[in-house]
């Protein structure tokens, strides 16, 4: 006697076939996630950079501009400080934490099908 799986993958190979697409199906769709986490994050961490050297190169300016006057004005905070603003929240961006586990669909369904895999194992062994 054939074991389950061989009778079903022998008498209906469209089932097997549609279930295996719906795995490339699903395991694309995760990749495509991870993908577009990775260009956010990438993007976020590009930036941070910019701004963080606009920061220092306004900061800069700021210092000297500020002793070469003698005299202190608010401009001279509030533009390097929104520079550091947008880096420090660019940064956050970068660091958040990833939706989910990656591909955890994925294996919950590859640990479902395993799981009743084996039943039917054991349900076709025990009518030897």
């Amino acid at each position: 006697m054939l074991h389950p799986i061989f009778s079903t993958v022998v008498s209906r190979p469209d089932l097997v076939v549609d279930h295996l697409s719906a795995y490339v199906a699903l395991a694309s769709e995760e990749a495509a996630a991870t993908g577009r986490d990775l260009k956010l994050r990438v993007l976020a961490l590009a930036v941070a950079g910019v701004f963080g050297l606009m920061f220092v190169l306004l900061a800069g300016v700021a210092a000297m501009l500020g002793l070469l006057h003698g005299q202190f004005h608010w401009g001279l905070v509030a533009v390097p400080g929104t520079a550091l603003a947008i880096t420090l929240v660019a940064l956050l961006a970068s660091r958040r934490p990833s939706p989910g586990e990656r591909f955890a669909e994925l294996r919950r369904q590859m640990a479902a099908d395993i799981g009743l895999l084996r039943t039917a194992g054991e349900g076709g062994h025990g009518h030897h």
